[in-house]
């Protein structure tokens, strides 16, 4: 075993020597980031502006671009940063911070999506209590939830990792990971891998409650009538997306953090390491935005002025 050492700095090998491109990778990464910004806050305020939008649907909806801000803010102005350097490294305490954000972001997300589906699910199979089981406390409370436990469990995986002693400080990734951290270590990490695997339980149930609520709908959609079938289908195509593009972004980090990657190209392996914090804030805002009426309606009466609104027929629950 090697000897641990006092670690008071991370490196990121990920990265290589990109000369001149490095400036034209830098304008690419902010342009994203400005439509990320603009187009999550330009929704946002459109949510929180429109009474009419004040309903359970549109506040998880907010919720979800929220933290897609969030999530953008712990990833992109430091990846920014770290294009224009020519030395890769991260102090042990910010290093630590950003998986905290990173990882919050994503477990606030997956949270999100799955109240999401249940909503759905109340929306389209029971549609005459859909009122009363989603009262506005009701909804405040999911929404609460939804964040406070991934800030409470993702600072206690933090906790477990940080007194770590380490044989090493490469990261192999762009960013800080805690399971490369977890990999340096030279102490004893079982407490960290029974606890990884608790969490991991927790995600798994969300995971079935998200396939729960599906078959439930596409059993009223197979049994109910056309009508029943082209609302559904409206309502809920852009949420199915949404997490079919998340799960396939966490399945790439998954299959990235577990497998020996040194044969996959650099530029590759940089993609799909990203493609999961990026894939979402870029995604969600267009995706929403474009498939729902009211959104969709509300967004052209305030760019275009009132000749647009009201003239599209409305099909969300």
């Amino acid at each position: 075993m090697m000897n641990s050492t006092r670690v008071s700095y991370f490196t990121l090998s990920a990265y290589f020597d990109t000369g001149a491109f490095k400036y034209l990778y830098f304008i690419i990464i902010m342009s994203l980031y400005m439509f990320i910004v603009c187009a999550n806050v330009s929704l946002i305020v459109i949510i929180c502006m429109n009474r009419s939008l004040h309903e359970p649907m549109y506040l998880f909806l907010c919720s979800l671009f929220v933290n897609e801000l969030y999530g953008s803010t712990g990833l992109f102005p430091f990846l920014l940063l770290q294009i224009l350097s020519d030395i890769h490294t991260v102090s042990v305490p910010f290093c630590f911070l950003q998986i905290y954000c990173i990882y919050t972001y994503a477990s606030i997300q997956f949270s999100n999506l799955s109240i999401m589906s249940y909503d759905r699910y109340r929306a389209i199979c029971c549609p005459l209590q859909y009122n009363t089981c989603m009262s506005f406390n009701k909804v405040a409370i999911l929404i609460a939830v939804s964040w406070l436990y991934p800030l409470i469990a993702i600072f206690i995986l933090i906790s477990l990792s940080a007194p770590l002693q380490l044989c090493g400080n490469i990261i192999n990734k762009v960013y800080c990971d805690n399971y490369s951290i977890v990999k340096l270590a030279c102490s004893d990490t079982t407490v960290n891998n029974v606890y990884g695997i608790l969490y991991t339980f927790t995600t798994v149930i969300l995971v079935l409650l998200i396939l729960y609520t599906y078959l439930k709908i596409l059993k009223v959609c197979f049994s109910g009538s056309k009508q029943t079938r082209q609302k559904a289908v409206s309502t809920c195509t852009p949420h199915l997306a949404s997490i079919l593009n998340f799960s396939c972004g966490c399945f790439f980090e998954i299959v990235q953090n577990r497998f020996d990657m040194k044969n996959v190209p650099n530029m590759l392996r940089i993609f799909l390491s990203l493609y999961w914090l990026t894939c979402q804030p870029l995604f969600n805002p267009v995706m929403y935005g474009l498939n729902i009426t009211k959104i969709r309606t509300t967004c052209k009466s305030v760019i275009f002025g009132k000749i647009f609104t009201v003239t599209l027929p409305e099909t969300d629950f």
